[in-house]
């Protein structure tokens, strides 16, 4: 399909990175383009070696991929090139020259500002720099000298891109729960997270996707404040294996088991035509490595049939393990 949108289903955490890296690398994709900002980390593990990227696309993994940062998108200028030569993509990135920048001021700004307070905003001056971007103050990436050799209308070249039948990954970050406009208002992140506004700050037009995947977690997890139904103590999450700290930040995850309305509602928000369910080996530890549906034991196929049958779409992609290819593909 030449133009796919990937939206994470919950609180961010579902493993979008690891989804992104398997089709970056299975389907060969000629373009990604990452949306929203460094607040968000999608976590790339291929031969064991793990990256936590803010900035750069998690389809970096496949040397032919194009790589793009959408005009709606916060620019940590020190993050992006840091991530630049870390990833060396140097020659094959480029930053819409619309995109906004964060400064110092708004990390300031998030980590003093009252009315943020108890919000567990992650402290990297996101919400400010939307603020000011909002006030049309705003420096922008055509502004900022080091990021001249990377300026480019993502827009168009997406576009040029999906007219030529290329292959065409719109990468999403956070979660719909974390949605400004659809999430768990006032503890929420400071833009939309859902598959039409990943759209917007890519610049493509929503007639123009052939497919929203959501990428769901077999168990549920959320960093910082705000409600969690069916919230575990942090004992029993450690129990269970399904504790984890937060990749960008470090902080830990809050866990909960699956919440099926919840999913319901991610698949309504986004539009999802297929589902991806990460980490279901540590819900059900025989799964781990598994590359075939064949090989599941009978309790992760009912849980994944009631996924189906609860939201109506297909889980296309089932990951058994951190590796980039441990996925079960059931697209074929």
């Amino acid at each position: 399909m030449p133009c796919t949108v990937i939206a994470g289903a919950f609180w961010g955490d579902e493993g979008k990175g690891k989804i992104i890296s398997y089709l970056a690398l299975n389907d060969k994709l000629d373009v990604c383009v990452r949306t929203g900002s460094v607040n968000a980390a999608h976590t790339v593990w291929i031969e064991g070696k793990r990256y936590a990227l803010h900035m750069v696309p998690a389809a970096f993994i496949y040397e032919k991929c194009r790589l793009l940062i959408g005009a709606g998108s916060n620019i940590h200028v020190a993050r992006f090139l840091e991530e630049v030569e870390i990833t060396n993509v140097n020659d094959r990135i480029g930053i819409d020259h619309q995109a906004s920048i964060i400064e110092e001021k708004h990390s300031t700004q998030d980590k003093t500002s009252a009315h943020l307070k108890g919000l567990g905003t992650t402290g990297w001056g996101v919400g400010p720099a939307i603020e000011e971007r909002v006030r049309r103050t705003a420096k922008l990436a055509k502004d900022v000298p080091e990021l001249q050799p990377y300026l480019v209308d993502v827009s168009a070249e997406v576009n040029t891109s999906i007219d030529a039948g290329r292959n065409v990954l719109l990468e999403g970050t956070q979660g719909s729960l974390l949605s400004l406009f659809h999430g768990t208002y006032p503890y929420v992140t400071g833009r939309d997270t859902s598959a039409s506004a990943i759209c917007s700050e890519a610049g493509v037009g929503p007639t123009r996707v052939d497919n929203v995947l959501t990428v769901f977690k077999a168990f549920i997890t959320r960093v910082g404040t705000g409600p969690l139904p069916g919230e575990l103590t942090r004992e029993e999450a450690l129990k269970r294996g399904w504790f984890e700290k937060a990749a960008g930040t470090g902080r830990d995850r809050r866990s909960a088991p699956f919440d099926f309305k919840m999913a319901k509602k991610a698949v309504r928000i986004n539009g999802a035509t297929q589902a991806a369910v990460t980490k279901l080996d540590c819900v059900h530890p025989q799964c781990k490595g598994a590359r075939t549906y064949t090989e599941l034991p009978k309790e992760a196929k009912q849980f994944i049939s009631e996924i189906e049958k609860q939201t109506k779409i297909p889980v296309a992609l089932i990951g058994t393990g951190p590796e980039a290819l441990d996925i079960i593909d059931r697209r074929k």
